[in-house]
């Protein structure tokens, strides 16, 4: 079945790009280019395409006088046909791309967008090379990054005193960029780490020789530095071979559609840190109940992200009054984002959209009250904390003088 809804998404958007359209210049083209049916579709596929259409219909289906025309590439978790994708999206008029999931993927498209000068807004990648040495002037990475997601779970189990770790880690660009962030916030919190195994991604299906390493390291703190499947297995695997009573297992990168997979049994304790938690407040519940009407699910922060990062976007064109790249860069940048993702989130001369984040931990089966009661928000995260102060960015566009 699930082979079969992935044909599906994925004949429609191919779909959608061969549909006769309006001149390029009678209207506004996005794009939204991630993962429709693969590995990765939890970042992307009906969720991400459902959140873009709603932040259009929301917006009311034209800007200045024009539709806003939408399509969906499926970029299969490929780089280099997300690249070719990009580029003849691009080519065909395409204004801004959008969600990107996959780190490789979206930073050979920044790449592409920076020489045809049009506009991207990463919201389904977390590399920090997003904003850091590899940054462009044509990106804005939304929704959360390697250092927001290894920072904070860090520093609340070091006041603990669980500052001893084992890390299990993804052999690709997301997952090394994870374990350096991780690795950099350990030691600046006065951490050791034991040690670490890497595995290749999204290829391996028992993980349980590295789920025995970690195990048996004595580790206290054990942190998975993947993402997806890859961190499903893992923590199955961790459960599986008896992770000890005073060993406290840290997901980097979790998302709400992964722990319904799991189940509360597997998945209660984790700790991580989220952009978007759908039950927080009465704004975050209103939206999150139409998107669910929508996909069946509720929304995880990557689905927010593409919503708010898809209106911000045509605040934006609405405000300069065109679709040039660099004028709407400028209004984004200038222009706050108020909504149910992010509040006062600001986009910083790297490109960074920072904004605050939650700690959260997984509730038990009876903590949890009601269909998709998952998440204790045990902690807010101010922007100024959660992100890396822009003081310490290797981005070259940032003036530090």
């Amino acid at each position: 079945m699930n082979k079969v809804y992935g044909r599906m998404l994925a004949l429609m958007a191919s779909t959608v790009l061969t549909m006769p359209a309006l001149a390029d210049e009678d209207q506004v083209k996005i794009a939204l280019m991630t993962d429709l049916a693969g590995a990765t579709a939890d970042y992307g596929g009906q969720g991400a395409i459902e959140a873009v259409k709603m932040a259009i219909e929301d917006f009311g289906g034209t800007l200045n006088g024009k539709p806003i025309h939408a399509d969906f590439i499926d970029h299969q978790n490929k780089p280099d046909i997300a690249v070719t994708k990009a580029r003849e999206a691009f080519d065909s008029g395409t204004d801004m791309v959008i969600n990107l999931s996959n780190s490789a993927a979206a930073l050979g498209v920044m790449e592409i967008a920076q020489s045809k000068d049009k506009v991207v807004v990463v919201t389904g990648a977390g590399s920090d090379r997003i904003t850091g040495d590899a940054c462009s002037p044509n990106a804005v990475h939304f929704a959360f990054n390697s250092y927001s997601l290894a920072n904070s779970p860090v520093k609340a189990l070091a006041a603990k005193g669980v500052d001893d770790w084992y890390l299990i880690v993804s052999d690709f660009a997301y997952g090394l960029s994870v374990e350096a962030a991780v690795t950099g916030a350990i030691e600046t919190a006065g951490g050791t780490l034991s040690g670490s195994v890497k595995h290749p991604a999204f290829m391996a299906s028992d993980f349980s020789s590295y789920a025995l390493q970690a195990i048996s390291s004595g580790a206290k703190a054990i942190g998975l530095s993947n993402s997806s499947s890859d961190t499903t297995n893992s923590i199955r695997a961790l459960k599986e071979f008896g992770l000890g009573g005073d060993q406290q297992m840290v997901a980097f990168t979790l998302l709400i559609n992964e722990i319904h997979g799991l189940g509360l049994d597997q998945a209660s304790g984790l700790l991580f840190a989220d952009g978007f938690y759908w039950d927080r407040t009465e704004q975050t519940r209103e939206w999150s109940k139409r998107f669910y009407e929508r996909v069946g699910k509720m929304p995880n922060m990557v689905n927010a992200g593409d919503y708010s990062g898809t209106l911000h976007y045509l605040r934006a064109v609405e405000a300069a009054g065109t679709t040039d790249a660099k004028t709407v860069l400028a209004k984004m940048r200038e222009m706050p984002i108020n909504d149910m993702f992010a509040e006062n989130g600001q986009i910083r001369e790297d490109g960074m959209m920072v904004h605050d984040m939650y700690l959260v931990q997984v509730k038990t089966p009876e903590e949890s009250q009601y269909d998709w009661d998952y998440l204790k928000v045990l902690e807010t995260i101010p922007a100024a904390e959660a992100f890396l102060p822009l003081d310490q960015s290797k981005c070259p566009l940032v003036n530090k003088g």
